[in-house]
């Protein structure tokens, strides 16, 4: 009899996949904000409006009035509008378009593509602010040559990074508003409420109650973030900020994080 040599099966070692590093995908998430027709109008409506907001302060304000922080205040208020609306479409895009199906299969821990969304909310908002910062220069530039007055630079490099700081912060809570509710009009909404009509209520309760108005810097969000329009914050308005900032951000954020990594992607 012949023996019959019995072959061995062979085992194949698979090769596991290189973890995707953080930098690819904040810059996929920051490729995401500008790739449709309505982020690309989105983002090209700051530099609009801050140009806008240039010109009429050059036309309309008085001559004592055209100031470095004139142009600062003047487009403050489309970018304190504008960017919280950035940040809410970046998280919220992924349950209205049905892409996160798509974004949470490529990338299986929700928590890293979340954090690349904040990280690339953040630098679109400061590299928002840092282009309406010089469109200000160079309207107090034009204005002033245009009408000659003096040439006025009031705003110092403490004040600057303040104002960027509180528009982050601003932008922090359509974030976190859109990680909370993960709709879009539904966080739009939320926000317009949280930033126009609460500060009127908390105003009109501080008049009306002695004992609220002591309390409103720590409770009311919009009214600590206001002191970084007023120079450098004293420590215990930094301490308001950050209790504040607990309630209203830290809070609802974190809960908003656990509902997103358990809940079912549709």
């Amino acid at each position: 009899m012949t023996a019959v040599a019995i072959e061995k099966p062979t085992t194949t070692t698979r090769i596991a996949p290189k973890r995707i590093p953080t930098t690819r995908v904040v810059s996929v998430e920051l490729r995401k904000m500008f790739d449709t027709r309505s982020g690309f109008w989105l983002m090209a409506s700051i530099g609009i409006l801050a140009v806008l907001a240039t010109a009429a302060v050059i036309l309309w304000a008085p001559d004592d009035e055209l100031k470095y922080s004139t142009y600062a205040t003047a487009f403050g208020f489309p970018m304190a509008v504008l960017l919280p609306m950035i940040a809410i479409l970046s998280v919220t895009s992924e349950w209205s378009q049905r892409s996160g199906l798509t974004s949470f299969t490529l990338i299986p821990h929700r928590g890293r593509v979340i954090s690349a969304k904040a990280i690339a909310a953040v630098l679109i908002g400061v590299a928002s602010m840092l282009v309406a910062f010089a469109i200000g220069a160079v309207g107090n530039l034009v204005g002033t040559a245009i009408t000659g007055t003096n040439l006025t630079w009031d705003i110092t490099f403490n004040d600057f990074w303040l104002i960027i700081l509180a528009n982050v912060l601003g932008m922090a809570v359509g974030f976190m508003l859109g990680v909370l509710i993960r709709n879009s009009p539904g966080a739009i909404v939320a926000y317009f409420v949280y930033s126009l009509v609460l500060p009127t209520a908390f105003a009109i309760l501080a008049e009306l109650q002695g004992w609220f108005r002591d309390l409103q810097p720590w409770v009311d969000f919009n009214y600590a973030q206001s002191a970084l329009f007023n120079g450098m914050p004293s420590g215990e308005q930094w301490a308001n900020l950050g209790v504040a900032g607990a309630i209203w951000l830290v809070v609802p954020l974190t809960v908003g994080l656990i509902l997103v990594l358990r809940s079912e992607v549709k």
